[in-house]
């Protein structure tokens, strides 16, 4: 029998690549999303869903859940019965935390603990994956691995120290097969728009489209570790797949400044950064942190995992797809050198 993965967090970046990687490795895919009035599944609408009344039609399955509802946790677990569990929701941007700390502490921290405390109760032996971050190293320097001391910065950094050492708890108190994979920085054409990189490469492409003028951005001297969803989802997968339970960085690497990132862009697109990008206090964070890299030497010798994709073709790939988004072909525009293989 195929086996079952629960994924939250499933309309989000991370969510729709690792449902692809599942589906593709023959899984049933259940997948959590939260009700709106308005919906949000475009990073998913070209994957074959079913009514969760008759999922007989589809591997994949979405179902309405929430990660401040404990009830409807327990009853998701129950249903499906998965196999796995990839808990990838989260109030997850770290500007925004500081507006919303206590939301963030209930989804990211306790919301972890609900779907913990829902796998203990069921007594089914499912595997659990939480999404850690390298937010929660803040301050702490380079380089960073999974011995390195946490300093959270924000408190969307603090809800996920709880989180992962909740899911060491558990793990440890309860012999749950739960594992973190405390993933640097990654990006793709599916990342949401208020974050730095999607925030450059949409920008370039509204410069170029004629819908802009100028680009505001915070901090430029901030450094961080750069790769892409796709290849991380799938050290989340990996770890689920060893015969013990642990904890992995998942990085490349190597850092580069935002400021890097931005002559990237529009070095690519044969425009002078300088003469576009403002910088704006208002996108400062409250407490900063300067200098994210992390040592994926721990994933790389028990995982077999390798990043496959460079920076700069992460960052092609992505200003590809904001410059069709806004009616521009990128053959006009893309040096050859910067075009992603089709």
């Amino acid at each position: 029998m195929a086996k079952a993965a629960l994924v939250t967090g499933i309309t989000g970046q991370d969510g729709s690549y690792l449902a692809e990687l599942l589906l593709g490795k023959g899984y049933e895919v259940h997948g959590v999303i939260r009700r709106s009035s308005s919906l949000n599944r475009q990073r998913i609408d070209h994957l074959q869903h079913a009514n969760p009344q008759h999922p007989e039609t589809s591997r994949f399955v979405l179902h309405y859940g929430d990660m401040t509802d404990s009830g409807g946790l327990n009853r998701l677990v129950k249903l499906v019965r998965p196999d796995e569990i990839y808990n990838l929701a989260a109030q997850s941007h770290v500007h925004i935390s500081f507006d919303q700390p206590e939301y963030t502490g209930d989804a990211d921290g306790l919301g972890t603990t609900r779907l913990l405390e829902a796998i203990r109760t069921a007594g089914q032996p499912t595997r659990f994956y939480q999404a850690s971050t390298s937010e929660m190293f803040g301050s702490t320097p380079p380089p960073q691995s999974e011995t390195t001391a946490f300093h959270p910065r924000s408190p969307y950094a603090a809800a996920k120290v709880y989180a992962h050492w909740m899911t060491v708890n558990y793990r440890e108190a309860h012999g749950i097969y739960a594992c973190s994979g405390i993933l640097f920085n990654h990006e793709s054409p599916r990342r949401g728009e208020n974050f730095v990189t999607r925030k450059v490469t949409r920008g370039v492409a509204k410069i170029v489209a004629g819908k802009a003028d100028h680009l505001s951005l915070g901090n430029l001297d901030s450094l961080r570790d750069w790769g892409h969803a796709r290849d991380y989802v799938e050290a989340m997968w990996l770890m689920l797949q060893q015969e013990l339970p642990d904890d992995f960085v998942i990085a490349t690497g190597v850092a580069r400044t935002v400021k890097e990132l931005v002559e990237t862009a529009f070095g690519a697109a044969g425009l002078d950064w300088e003469r576009f990008v403002r910088t704006d206090p208002a996108y400062v964070r409250p407490a900063e942190v300067n200098h994210l890299r992390g040592d994926p030497g721990k994933a790389s010798r028990q995982l077999g995992w390798e990043p496959k994709t460079s920076f700069a073709s992460l960052i092609a790939e992505m200003l590809e797809s904001d410059l069709r988004a806004e009616g521009v072909d990128p053959n006009t525009v893309l040096k050859p050198t910067s075009r992603v293989a089709s």
